[in-house]
């Protein structure tokens, strides 16, 4: 399964699947919500516009020129460790590893090599959670969650 998994996802350099035993998934088989997420266009910013009383609607220049929102997107991710102690030190370690960013920035360089894509982002906030195995009990742990970003400057 490593062979599979590794270098999919590599954040600031790090092998998430290597690392943290962290990969991108699918809440179904045959999901497309992490890759309609990455890419989702960004709306663009409004257009000024000028509003006279004596003509109908607002006049916009003539060249309109088309800037991109900033966009939030939410990754699905899931985790897997062979023992309980391994699974809850590699989650603590993968979210402040996500919060900190580069050298404690908050900055994150995401690269997925099979899109040919590299977005710029940050850590927003934790989704839901969702357990699928007893992490109470010692053995094989594996875990489903949700990672919203911030992607300040897209390009798409």
């Amino acid at each position: 399964m490593s062979d599979i998994l590794s270098g999919q996802l590599l954040i600031n350099g790090t092998d998430v699947w290597t690392q943290y035993g962290v990969f991108l998934t699918e809440k179904q088989q045959g999901g497309r919500e992490n890759l309609t997420a990455l890419l989702q266009p960004s709306a663009i910013k409004d257009h000024v516009g000028v509003d006279l009383s004596d003509t109908n609607g607002k006049k916009y220049s003539s060249t309109l020129e088309v800037t991109n929102q900033e966009r939030d997107f939410t990754l699905h991710f899931a985790q897997y460790a062979a023992t309980k102690s391994d699974w809850i030190s590699q989650y603590k370690d993968f979210i402040a590893f996500l919060k900190a960013g580069k050298n404690g920035t908050g900055w994150l360089t995401m690269k997925f090599p099979a899109l040919s894509l590299t977005l710029k982002v940050f850590y927003l906030e934790g989704g839901t959670f969702e357990p699928l195995t007893y992490l109470w009990k010692e053995g094989v742990q594996a875990s489903r969650y949700k990672i919203k970003f911030k992607e300040p400057q897209p390009e798409i």
